[in-house]
């Protein structure tokens, strides 16, 4: 097995048991490697998603463009699945953008191959459902987060789930993603 599906393999295990069925499907399955540069996008608005990505290294963000700003949604880093999710389910045109935002390699699935895995593997077809009702849980503590908490507490919060984030990611937006000026995100730093 290739290292790139041997950090795959290692990620997925994580979460569950894989037996030799499973393994060889994610052999035959998980073989796109792309290099991706810095500032690059994989999908803007207006393009399809088609593809399921495993981030192996670098760091990306996921972001809406409004008017004349760039609401960050999320970010991706390595062990991390990824893709523009609303285009890849309902098959419609990205909203979002993903911006490369450090020198990455990814691995890749094509979305029927991975619905063709889901239907071939009870094993991945359970992790699936338990990804996306984390995921899911995940979207509704941050919106309640965003509607109820102070930016402070919003700051608190991020720094306790992902501290990683203050490392890998420019502080612009983490601010964005917290919804406050890159100043007031200083600011309550600094007075922390």
């Amino acid at each position: 097995m290739p290292d790139q599906q041997a950090q795959l393999l290692e990620y997925l295990s994580g979460f569950c048991k894989l037996n030799q069925f499973d393994m060889e499907l994610l052999q035959r399955h998980w073989i796109a490697e792309r290099a991706v540069r810095r500032n690059e996008y994989l999908i803007k608005p207006g393009q399809f998603e088609t593809q399921l990505y495993f981030v192996l290294e670098g760091t990306f963000r996921i972001y809406y463009p409004h008017d004349d700003q760039e609401i960050c949604v999320g970010f991706a880093y390595p062990n991390t699945l990824l893709c523009a999710y609303p285009s890849l389910i309902k098959k419609q045109a990205s909203l979002y953008c993903i911006q490369c935002l450090s020198k990455a390699k990814l691995l890749s699935v094509s979305w029927t191959d991975f619905q063709a895995m889901l239907r071939n593997s009870r094993t991945f077809s359970d992790l699936w459902l338990m990804m996306t009702q984390e995921a899911l849980l995940g979207k509704i503590e941050r919106e309640s987060e965003m509607l109820t908490f102070s930016p402070k507490q919003r700051l608190q919060r991020l720094l306790e789930r992902s501290p990683h984030l203050f490392q890998w990611i420019p502080r612009k937006y983490i601010a964005s993603y917290l919804r406050m000026s890159p100043e007031t995100l200083s600011r309550i730093r600094l007075d922390s």
